[in-house]
């Protein structure tokens, strides 16, 4: 089976990467004012080269900045983005010991819009030092409302949340058409809100808030859609789906099933990064939905743990996929990113390259890469 020069590729990956032990005390020293914002850019240059070397010599053709420029996987479109702020979230970040944490997120204080780049440097800086394919990844536009729902949107600023919606859409829009004006090629959209809508606990919060959860996930797909209406050719867009990554917790459980129809079938993108790490996912069943011409790119390796998953195991499990969908239409990847926040999951450097070397080392086995 021939390898793929166009995004997904089989190997892939979903973006952040451990913050390098300097670049973790340069943000605190920045945020202490000891040192300007020229030294702390020039840590993040250095540490963003060496985190390009690390993907390319594990055999990646998908190269991210590994995050490095961003606190939280979204607080950097949070501070470019006009009118939005941070405030608490409705839910918790909770763990196998049924430790729970709170956490912060978007809140819609003002009229949005984009008057700037959000992820334009970001981009360039990787393009600039990769002859591999950059990967831009960008919140998801679900992010912006779900953790607060309704009560992230001040009530004198939008009267309806479909109002907000629509100014949102056309953020992403002029985004994703910069960026491609720009060369960028792939486009990763990461959203947590579809993966909570799978969980009958989280379903019955919404409710509890005086939402519908089914009618939530129909609404997201139009936002997502609107979103992407006029992506431009030859960018591909791909979304991944997380259960929350935070030092190792998580935010929801469930599995794809009851919203795989409609999500899988009406969300306008190319390929679709599901976490299948745990038996919180669930099984693989619902993959059965996914149309011919997407792609699946299976979140087998974890990022949440330094323990190794091995090669007969991984390519059994791809084997089982397989029998819902074709194993043409399948990659592979880990769950999800190795440091969703600066502080990143409690694995070391030398677990996140041992990872992704397996990735690439699986992918060989099952599809050929070379």
């Amino acid at each position: 089976m021939a390898h793929r020069t166009t995004p997904p590729f089989r190997a892939d990956h979903v973006g952040s990467l451990l913050r390098p032990r300097a670049l973790v005390d340069a943000y605190k020293q920045h945020a202490a004012g000891a040192i300007d914002a020229a030294q702390f850019s020039a840590i993040q240059d250095q540490a963003i080269r060496e985190a390009i070397v690390l993907q390319e010599d594990a055999g990646l053709e998908a190269i991210t900045d590994g995050e490095f420029r961003r606190a939280s996987y979204w607080a950097r479109f949070v501070e470019k983005v006009d009118g939005l702020e941070v405030r608490e979230a409705l839910f918790t970040f909770r763990d196998d010991h049924g430790h729970d944490q709170a956490f912060t997120a978007p809140h819609v204080a003002g009229k949005v819009a984009r008057s700037r780049m959000i992820a334009g440097d970001e981009f360039s800086f990787v393009k600039a030092n990769t002859s591999k394919t950059p990967k831009v990844t960008l919140p998801s536009p679900p992010s912006m409302h779900f953790w607060r729902l309704n009560q992230g949107i001040e009530s004198d600023v939008y009267d309806d949340p479909q109002e907000f919606f629509a100014d949102l859409a056309a953020v992403y829009r002029e985004e994703i058409a910069a960026l491609a004006a720009e060369g960028a090629t792939y486009v990763q959209l990461d959203d947590v809100p579809f993966a909570m809508l799978c969980d009958p606990v989280v379903k019955q919060q919404v409710s509890d808030a005086g939402l519908d959860p089914d009618r939530l996930v129909e609404d997201y797909v139009t936002l997502f859609n609107d979103c992407l209406k006029d992506k431009p050719e030859g960018v591909t867009a791909a979304v991944h789906l997380c259960r929350g990554n935070y030092k190792g917790h998580f935010l929801s459980e469930g599995g794809y099933e009851t919203i795989a129809d409609t999500f899988f079938n009406q969300l306008d993108v190319d390929a679709f990064f599901l976490e299948y790490d745990s038996p919180r996912a669930g099984d693989f069943q619902p993959l059965r939905f996914v149309p011919a011409g997407k792609s699946v790119v299976l979140g087998l390796v974890s990022s949440k743990n330094p323990e190794m998953e091995t090669e007969d195991d991984l390519c059994r499990r791809i084997d089982d996929a397989a029998q819902h969908i074709a194993l043409d239409q399948l990659c592979l990847s880990p769950q999800c990113g190795f440091a969703s926040t600066v502080a990143g999951n409690p694995v070391t450097m030398d677990d996140e390259r041992s990872k992704l070397t397996l990735v690439v080392s699986i992918a060989d086995r099952v599809w050929g890469l070379t």
